[in-house]
């Protein structure tokens, strides 16, 4: 099983270990494009600092963000695990997980980035700031500029199983499943059961906790049939929607009764 992550807009502070080594990053097929994104939000960030800030759409408050992307191939780097902060990854817990659980999440997790193209959560990266959203004046908007490298790369990590797809619609445009991937990949929306209408918050916290619980509990889905089943088996309310072409993936709906 492959899950597909959206990154955290906030993050932990980078670490005092050794810095970044974009070459150790998993899915080596992206170091390249990686590499001509850090070479960029380093420059932009190295020069005038107003229009940093405009490119990358900080507010005021936030321009500390583009000093701290200044320095981002001298900083220490951590576990991405330890980096992506916020309301899903405080709702999945992985440093609370069990050892079990740890090794799945170290296999299974994927977090997709703007700066990185996806990494995993035992990637070592620095703190940084740049989302898919953003547009740099050399390389342009980044959802675009990830898809060539990502068509290449994401094929073989997703493998032969099941691929969650948990990410926002910003990070989603970066790659598409297509062909027999996407037929054994569903994505999911969290719907408060009494409007069916997707609430931000409780949105990123249950999908956290699907994850969490798919994790502690050790399933292992194959395709998105199973993946409905083993969601039930844990107590969750899904209405599943199998694909109406080839190629297309499979939509879930997960229903919850209270917002928290």
């Amino acid at each position: 099983m492959l899950v597909l992550l959206p990154p955290s807009e906030g993050k932990a502070a980078s670490g005092r270990g050794a810095p970044l080594r974009t070459e150790s990053l998993s899915l080596p097929g992206l170091t390249g494009a990686r590499e001509d994104v850090l070479t960029e939000l380093v420059d932009l960030c190295s020069g005038d600092e107003e229009k940093a800030r405009e490119v990358l759409g900080l507010s005021e408050g936030l321009r500390g963000e583009v000093a701290k992307n200044r320095e981002l191939r001298t900083a220490g780097a951590r576990p991405a695990g330890e980096i992506y902060t916020g309301v899903l990854y405080d709702a999945l817990g992985l440093t609370s997980l069990d050892a079990a659980a740890k090794r799945r999440a170290a296999r299974s997790l994927l977090v997709f980035s703007g700066l990185w193209g996806a990494v995993r959560v035992t990637d070592r990266i620095p703190s940084y700031r740049c989302s898919m959203g953003v547009k740099l004046p050399g390389l342009g908007a980044l959802g675009a500029f990830w898809r060539a490298p990502m068509a290449e790369a994401l094929p073989e990590a997703a493998g032969s199983g099941l691929v969650l797809d948990l990410r926002s619609a910003a990070y989603a445009a970066a790659w598409k499943p297509k062909g027999e991937v996407a037929g054994r990949t569903a994505t999911v929306r969290v719907l408060h059961a009494p409007t069916r209408k997707v609430v931000s918050h409780f949105n990123k916290a249950t999908k956290g906790r699907i994850v969490r619980s798919l994790l502690t509990d050790g399933a292992a889905p194959r395709d998105p049939a199973e993946l409905v089943e083993a969601l039930r088996d844990l107590g969750y309310v899904v209405e599943a929607a199998p694909p109406v072409r080839a190629g297309t993936a499979w939509a879930l709906d997960v229903l919850v009764d209270e917002v928290h």
